[in-house]
């Protein structure tokens, strides 16, 4: 066993007193928190003992790391994103979501599995030095004959070393029957479903320490059939996982279903089984009043999106009045070609003060912030028992950030230098309390060689596009 002490640090639990320690201290043993408090760590600890003083069956290998000058937070936890963008970065920069995706549906249409998979690989990279611990991703497009594209996308996550809740996605909607995708990017109703059973069936792992689960996720209300949503509410249901889509993302959505159907977005899905305390939508930046109650009253999740609805000028997500409700909402980076980014520490900063901007000075703390995302994460996916805060008993998901360097030297506040400054170094990263960032390094793959095979991957896909020669 490996246990793991650091010590000295400012320590953000996230737990439900919102408790903080101004130089405290945490234990791991192996992937499980065994101890958090104040002040020196306890003998018990550096000596290898139980945190009862008993003698344990097998004495304890000890790293002790000094977290002076440290911020401790839980991981944070990313979910919403489409990793496969990564692709895309740069593409259509200044068009709202309609037409961005109508620019990039054919580009898309032309991705397999090795091309998603180096994308993948990269944007999830990206997201573990950002402090990301935690990555749910919502796949949807599947092209004829190109192979895995889940089991890319999880082989990625896995040599990177992060948790993935990955989806699958789905979309049988065309233009030809009134939706935004063309034909070519849509799958048939029943195939669709099929292929998310059998995801389900051979990837998602339903344990406590589970580093891969899958959602049933058809896309959004413009891109999907009333049957596909309402029978995967049914499928997802019957295998006990979570179900995810886009919600009310933007205006021109909300327009097409009053056209299309006479209701808002969240009332047609409402009316087919999509609320409930294992759904989470993305955006939902347009809710009213209602729709806001509803979720509230079913425990449905939000994913909040701040760079990507900027982007595309989607508008800013009423998250103050979610949050007031009781709605569960974390904190998502989207498409990285909606947010080339593809940092999710940042988006602590651009919650907090894109919120500020809807609801005033007051709408948004910075611990808001922070509670959305870590642990308004692990609720809106179902892992509040496990991660998400520094609590004994959870899983060793944690993050160490150095605060005391010139960015953040002398800042009044530890964590204000994590949610109102720069984006701090991280020293160590941990997930399932296994190093995954050392000193700002991914430990586990090359950088360099990701780099370069993700570059690799982007121009083939521009060039099958006909986008470059």
């Amino acid at each position: 066993m490996l246990r793991t002490i650091i010590s000295g640090a400012t320590i953000a639990t996230v737990d439900a007193l919102g408790t903080e320690y101004p130089s405290g201290w945490v234990v791991f043993d192996d992937a499980e928190i065994v101890g958090v408090g104040d002040g020196l760590a306890p003998e018990w600890a550096v000596r290898g003992l139980g945190s009862a003083g008993e003698t344990l069956a097998a004495p304890p290998t000890i790293e002790l790391i000094d977290g002076t000058g440290h911020l401790l937070t839980p991981g944070l936890i990313n979910t919403h994103h489409h990793l496969y963008q990564w692709l895309t970065r740069g593409w259509a920069q200044d068009s709202i979501l309609f037409d961005w995706l109508v620019a990039l549906y054919p580009a898309w249409s032309m991705i397999d599995a090795d091309l998603v998979e180096a994308g993948a690989e990269a944007a999830i990279a990206v997201l573990a030095r950002s402090g990301c611990t935690t990555v749910a991703d919502h796949h949807y497009v599947f092209p004829a004959g190109s192979g895995d594209i889940l089991g890319g996308i999880i082989a990625a996550a896995s040599r990177v070393g992060v948790r993935l809740h990955g989806t699958r996605g789905s979309m049988d909607l065309g233009r030809s029957q009134g939706g935004l995708p063309p034909d070519f990017a849509v799958e048939t109703t029943a195939a669709a479903l099929q292929a998310s059973a059998d995801a389900v069936e051979k990837y998602h792992d339903p344990s406590r320490e589970a580093t891969v689960q899958i959602a049933i996720a058809p896309c959004s209300p413009f891109s999907v059939t009333s049957d596909l949503l309402s029978e995967a509410a049914v499928l997802a249901r019957s295998l006990d996982v979570r179900l995810h889509t886009h919600g009310s993302e933007t205006v021109e959505e909300d327009a097409f279903c009053q056209e299309k159907w006479g209701k808002t977005p969240t009332q047609y899905l409402d009316d087919l089984g999509w609320l409930g305390d294992d759904v989470w939508m993305a955006h939902c930046v347009h809710l009213d009043g209602h729709a806001i109650d509803r979720f509230a009253a079913t425990g449905t999740g939000v994913a909040h999106c701040p760079s990507s609805n900027a982007r595309l000028a989607a508008g800013i997500a009423p998250v103050p009045q979610l949050l007031a409700a009781g709605v569960p909402v974390g904190l998502g980076v989207d498409g990285s070609a909606s947010n080339e980014s593809g940092q999710l520490g940042t988006e602590i900063r651009q919650a907090v003060l894109m919120n500020r901007l809807r609801a005033g000075a007051d709408g948004m703390t910075g611990r808001q912030g922070l509670y959305v995302a870590t642990m308004g994460g692990a609720r809106v996916l179902g892992r509040q028992n496990e991660i998400g805060s520094i609590e004994v008993g959870k899983l060793a998901d944690i993050v160490l950030w150095r605060v005391d360097g010139v960015e953040h030297a002398g800042i009044a506040d530890p964590v204000a230098a994590l949610t109102l400054g720069a984006q701090p170094p991280i020293t160590r990263l941990f997930v399932h309390g296994r190093t995954v960032v050392a000193d700002g390094e991914l430990t586990r793959v090359d950088e360099r060689a990701v780099a370069r095979t993700a570059s690799t991957a982007a121009t083939a896909l521009a060039v099958r596009a006909g986008v470059l020669a």
